[in-house]
């Protein structure tokens, strides 16, 4: 018999957990991170300098725009700690049943009506070819998110370098577009395999590496990548980049106004809406394949063995589970999506360049990943609808929308430090319900 706690520990906890965070601790808090502000913004807004009229250097100081920002980092921690205690996480709290089934419910629902709403968009939208070419933009993201949704989320992989992939798809079916006369899909596969190569090829340095080791290499791998495009110009063009992309054809009849387009082989007038209508049913179907494939693989051995590593890499081990291939698996599989993806952008723009494939499209896609909830394929697609439909909506606050989503992020995190959709189903599960007794259990038959 399970004697109960006594009221007085319960009080105890209580008042060990309320001193945790109460206002000494809240001060501390911030007042640590004011002074961490203070050494790192000292000489880069507190003083500045610049080269004299006779060479010489001069330099002035700033001292007042510096106490504002550490002020404002003090004030800010502050209201950050307090939003964590009051509107954060708690551990324990129980919705209703009824509210919990309508929940369970609505979640079923939320996937098949998006998917029902994705084919209708350009028959309602055919007229408005601005929203057509956000939802383009969006399914593009949406298909990075779950390629990487592989490396992050899955395997547990920190990859900050992701657009490195992204970008040997685009360049992979420019080159060889321009170059050699290839159709799109013939294209389409071998970037996807190129990338998947170089995914190999940064999986190998890296299989001894965790953590933010594994996030720095990654990010430097992006970084060189982007800078061999930029250099290289007698096979990428430098900053130039590469023009006259060839547009992808519906089984060899071209989306062209002339005689023989698609447009006067079915009798009606051409329309270049035809071609956007046509692009934003691609990219539908190649996330649709993205997320099907991502979703078969979880129920594979290979997929299990993901999430695996990424609960515990030494226990994996111990298990008999090959880290290796499952690492460089993981990396090929979310370098092969990207391919795909940078194959698509650089048909749909028809000109690429090393400036579409900056550290700020990596961080973007791992905001994605992250705020959506890592594993959720559910959770990636509603945060890319959210990030890049809201960067539209505050388009007009310009500089600022990035003070926007990067306060609305910290929120977020703390209500929903798991991500918008923290639940994951389960590959393995059993179809009915069975009780297994303590001598089942000894005879081992349970």
């Amino acid at each position: 018999m399970v004697s109960p706690v006594p009221a007085a520990a319960v009080a105890s906890a209580a008042n060990t957990g309320a001193a945790k965070t109460g206002v000494a601790f809240i001060l501390k808090k911030s007042l640590i991170s004011a002074l961490v502000a203070l050494v790192l913004f000292s000489l880069m807004i507190g003083v500045r300098t610049e080269v004299g009229t006779a060479g010489q250097l001069v330099y002035w100081t700033r001292f007042g725009e510096l106490a504002a920002i550490v002020g404002a980092v003090f004030v800010g921690s502050i209201m950050v700690e307090l939003l964590r205690n009051w509107f954060g996480p708690r551990e324990g709290v129980q919705l209703p049943q009824g509210v919990q089934r309508g929940l369970s419910w609505a979640g079923r629902l939320i996937g098949p009506a998006a998917l029902v709403f994705a084919l209708l968009l350009p028959v309602i939208f055919y007229d408005q070819r601005y929203i057509l070419d956000l939802a383009i933009l969006v399914l593009t993201y949406i298909m990075l998110g779950w390629g990487l949704n592989v490396v992050v989320g899955l395997a547990g992989l920190l990859d900050l370098g992701y657009v490195a992939f992204y970008a040997v798809g685009a360049y992979s079916y420019a080159l060889l577009a321009t170059n050699f006369g290839l159709s799109f899909w013939i294209c389409l596969p071998l970037a996807g395999i190129l990338a998947a190569f170089w995914g190999i090829l940064l999986g190998f340095p890296v299989l001894r590496l965790r953590g933010d080791y594994l996030a720095i290499v990654t990010l430097a791998f992006g970084e060189i990548i982007r800078l061999i495009l930029l250099n290289w110009q007698d096979l990428t063009g430098g900053p130039n980049g590469i023009s006259g992309i060839p547009r992808p054809t519906l089984f060899g009849i071209p989306l062209s106004p002339g005689d023989d387009g698609l447009a006067a082989l079915l009798g009606i007038e051409f329309s270049p809406t035809h071609r956007i209508v046509f692009l934003f049913y691609l990219i539908l179907a190649l996330a649709l394949i993205t997320n099907w494939v991502t979703i078969r693989l979880r129920r594979l051995p290979i997929g299990r063995a993901w999430e695996a590593m990424r609960e515990d890499e030494v226990a994996c081990r111990a298990l008999g589970i090959n880290i290796t291939t499952t690492k460089l698996t993981a990396f090929a599989t979310g370098a092969m999506f990207g391919g795909f993806a940078g194959a698509f952008f650089a048909t749909r723009q028809g000109f690429i360049s090393p400036e579409s494939f900056t550290f700020h499209e990596s961080a973007l896609v791992l905001a994605i990943v992250v705020l959506g909830g890592m594993g959720s394929q559910l959770g990636v697609a509603i945060a890319a609808v959210t990030l890049i439909g809201g960067f539209e909506l505050f388009r007009g606050l310009d500089q600022y929308r990035m003070l926007v989503f990067g306060m609305a992020m910290v929120l977020l995190m703390i209500w929903r430090p798991r991500g918008l959709v923290g639940h994951r189903a389960p590959t393995v599960f059993l179809e009915h319900n069975r009780a297994i007794a303590a001598d089942m259990v000894k005879e081992g038959r349970g």
